[in-house]
């Protein structure tokens, strides 16, 4: 019996694995080219490419995503991208208070009058969130929920990686195109029975309005006698959709030339092989070979040139990418740096200890037989 059942969960676990291979799922996320420096016990972040991560923050993730978890102080903490030792105090840092000051919040403490007033963020107060509440992020973005970056690095499998490549992911502009949706895949008009019963309620409410106005609406008519031959003669505009073929998609990761098929993009939707999803409603071509990846509602962000950097690195899609997810590795610990130290310091002194334990030991117990 305990046979059966074993076989039973096995052929029930290959069933599953064939469905999510056929469904495609998602690419695993990859490191860049040279891995990251952060790794490993005694890796250590880039703090170059962190300040250039939160640069690229600012101008152009902030403008949907929050970090509630961290303060405008914590950049200038030990550990930080912009420590400077001269200010141990982070809140004296003059460059971190120019950061904070560059965004308003809305103060806590009502003014002379009772209301409350907009003024310069201070070093101790949390980063300025772009919404006011969930509801109007949702509103916003179309019904999607832009998440909070904060601890992202923790919450998504992969961390540093999955930032990376996701933002990085998106295929390029030249596998798109649009085209004019078939008329058999257009929504179907409503029946012929409704237009009807919708015609005669709307008759029999209107009955006595239009036997008092009998005369304004023979006018109105007979005045819009001539506009309405041109407007019932105007075609109604054909409705478009946006595909991209799946086997052109440029990968060093990843041989798409095998998705002989399209992708049809769904409207406010945006492709990315990174995103776990599943594409099969909207894929044209072998239903056994699904493309991996889903559709998110986050358009791609980054493209050359998109920030100046400070330190003059040139700002390719593929070092920005890597700076946002240095930036949101350091977010989601600012105290590794820290970390790594003492544990290290930590493992050291305890494997001197082990080694006089065990001399000890025997230095204690060497004319005690056992």
């Amino acid at each position: 019996m305990k046979f059966l059942r074993f076989i039973s969960a096995g052929l029930g676990a290959a069933a599953i694995a064939a469905t999510a291979n056929a469904a495609g799922g998602s690419l695993h996320a990859h490191e860049p080219e040279g891995g990251w420096a952060f790794e490993g016990p005694v890796g250590e972040l880039d703090m170059a490419s962190v300040q250039r991560g939160y640069q690229v923050y600012r101008e152009v993730c902030a403008s949907c995503h929050s970090m509630r978890l961290l303060s405008y102080r914590n950049l200038g903490e030990p550990g930080g991208p912009f420590y400077d030792p001269e200010y141990p105090n982070a809140n004296n840092n003059p460059l971190v208070k120019s950061f904070a000051a560059q965004d308003e919040i809305l103060s806590t403490e009502p003014n002379d009058v009772g209301d409350y007033d907009y003024r310069p963020a201070r070093t101790s107060d949390t980063f300025k969130s772009p919404y006011p509440n969930a509801a109007a992020a949702r509103a916003a973005n179309g019904g999607a929920l832009p998440p909070d970056l904060s601890v992202i690095t923790k919450a998504r499998h992969g961390g540093a990686s999955y930032i990376y490549s996701l933002i990085s992911g998106y295929p390029s502009e030249d596998v798109f195109s649009t085209r004019e949706i078939p008329a058999e895949e257009m929504p179907a008009a409503e029946s012929e029975a409704e237009a009807e019963g919708e015609g005669a309620e709307a008759a029999e409410a209107g009955e006595m309005e239009a036997a008092e106005m009998a005369d304004t609406d023979a006018a109105a008519a007979e005045a819009e006698g001539d506009a309405e031959p041109a407007e019932a003669a105007a075609p109604a505009a054909p409705m478009m959709e946006t595909v991209l073929k799946v086997s052109e998609i440029d990968s060093s990761h990843y041989d798409f030339s095998k998705y002989k098929g399209e992708l049809v993009q769904p409207v406010g939707q945006y492709y990315n092989p990174y995103m776990a999803g599943d594409v099969s409603a909207q894929w044209q071509g072998d239903p056994r070979k699904t493309p991996p990846g889903g559709f998110l509602a986050m358009p791609p962000q980054l493209s050359d040139g998109r920030v100046s950097y400070m330190d003059g690195t040139e700002a390719t899609v593929e070092q920005m990418s890597i700076d946002i997810a240095n930036f949101l590795q350091w977010a989601g610990e600012p105290k590794q740096s820290q970390r790594k130290s003492t544990g290290l310091a930590v493992m050291i002194y305890l494997l001197i200890f082990a080694v006089l334990l065990w001399f000890s030991f025997h230095r204690i117990w060497r004319n005690v037989k056992h």
